[in-house]
């Protein structure tokens, strides 16, 4: 990660940001070498160089045994970041693979070496229970499909890995993190910032040198394309659960309590009209306030018809901070800006550094199943998220009324 000061913003990818999830409680994504011995587990090779990404890559599995990942749902980030990643984990590989269409599982399968025997399509999922290869199961499917895969993976003996947002439903969190305390077994949400150096950066700031936080605004975008089997899905209610909110909104929610180090006591949301039919199932722009105990006001908003981008900007009694993008995979950057002085932190693209932030994720939830550890991201905090968009769709079909949201502190419940 490099530093420097500027008069302006000195970022500039020229390319399409590609949106991801944030996190709300932030380690440190590199594990060390007291962890690596704990495990048992080599340290990664040295001297590893650039390579172009995303490319489709070998893990590398030499050495004693690694945590097992079984990656259920086959798309776009299932292919090009996740399954890449594996190259750069020092505990975790991938070790079985889960999907509709098999013959693209078994396309990969031997990409990546993985046999016959570790291939599942949805119908035999729960075969995975006698895989002794599978300790945990990554769920990279649409939103409403979450938590029945969970609790599917929790009833097969396996730790679960699910992306964001955690379901569709408050009660749907809570099957999914009753089923894991039943099975015994770690639920953690694919909160992939929580191990993005740029976003502990920010964080820092935030907490020393601006001062009193005052006013935070996100604003997260994408244009929809319809031909795109990604995007399909998420324009269809029962399978996302909802739009622009569920899908990019949930970074500026989830990302405004954790720079703020707060929860919101109060939502209000306006949903505007739609600009296109296909639109007619789901918000395609929504735009929100949350106000805070600390007197400080978040402002947002979320579309599927802009261009792509990712911006946060934080303004304290004493400086503010603009980091755009946001929450990239790759080339994140945030700005420290006073009146005379504008200073800039940011990791270049197509380097393994990086990347990290998808690696260290999945290595995270092996450290904490060898090591007993608590977990970055757990259901409880993907559950505050669902509450809080939900409050939000409340408020926005209410005729924009103020939703309270003043539930006390969800972390003292875990």
């Amino acid at each position: 990660m490099n530093a420097h000061s500027s008069s302006k913003k000195t970022v500039n990818t020229g390319r399409r940001h590609v949106l991801g999830a944030l996190g709300a409680s932030i380690v440190a994504g590199g594990a060390s070498s007291a962890v690596a011995q704990s495990l048992g587990f080599p340290a990664p090779p040295a001297g590893l160089g650039k390579r172009p990404y995303p490319n489709l890559l070998r893990p590398l599995n030499d050495g004693p045994r690694k945590f097992g990942y079984a990656i259920v749902g086959l798309g776009k980030y299932a292919v090009n970041q996740i399954l890449p990643a594996f190259a750069e984990c020092e505990y975790a590989k991938v070790t079985a693979l889960v999907s509709g269409d098999i013959e693209k599982a078994r396309r990969l399968g031997k990409h990546y070496g993985i046999e016959e025997s570790h291939l599942y399509t949805y119908d035999t999922f729960d075969k995975i229970a006698q895989d002794p290869e599978v300790d945990a199961v990554y769920i990279i499917l649409p939103n409403s499909l979450h938590a029945d895969f969970t609790e599917r993976s929790f009833r097969a003996g396996k730790h679960v890995l699910c992306e964001k947002p955690m379901a569709v439903t408050v009660e749907e969190c809570q099957r999914m993190i009753n089923a894991g305390k039943k099975a015994g077994k770690k639920l953690m949400i694919g909160y992939r910032c929580h191990f993005d150096p740029v976003t502990h950066k920010a964080i820092e700031l935030a907490r020393t040198s601006i001062g009193k936080p005052q006013i935070i605004s996100t604003d997260n975008g994408d244009n929809t394309d319809p031909t795109d089997p990604t995007y399909q899905w998420r324009l269809t209610r029962a399978l996302s659960g909802g739009g622009a909110l569920m899908d990019l909104g949930i970074y500026g929610v989830n990302g405004s309590r954790y720079m703020l180090d707060e929860d919101p006591i109060e939502v209000q949301a306006t949903i505007m009209p739609p600009s296109d039919p296909m639109f007619r199932e789901i918000d395609e722009t929504i735009v929100w306030i949350m106000r805070y105990r600390s007197g400080a006001v978040a402002h947002g908003s979320a579309s599927f018809n802009v261009n792509a981008m990712s911006r946060f900007n934080l303004q304290g009694t004493e400086a503010s901070l603009r980091m755009d993008p946001a929450t990239s995979y790759w080339c994140n950057s945030v700005s420290h800006c006073t009146s005379g002085d504008t200073q800039t932190w940011s990791t270049p693209m197509f380097t393994i550094p990086a990347l990290n932030q998808f690696s260290a994720q999945l290595d995270h939830l092996a450290i904490s199943v060898a090591n007993n550890t608590p977990l970055a991201a757990t259901g409880e905090e993907g559950m505050q998220d669902v509450r809080l968009i939900q409050a939000m769709y409340q408020s926005a079909n209410s005729g924009s009324r103020p939703v309270s949201t003043d539930w006390g502190d969800w972390r003292k419940t875990i």
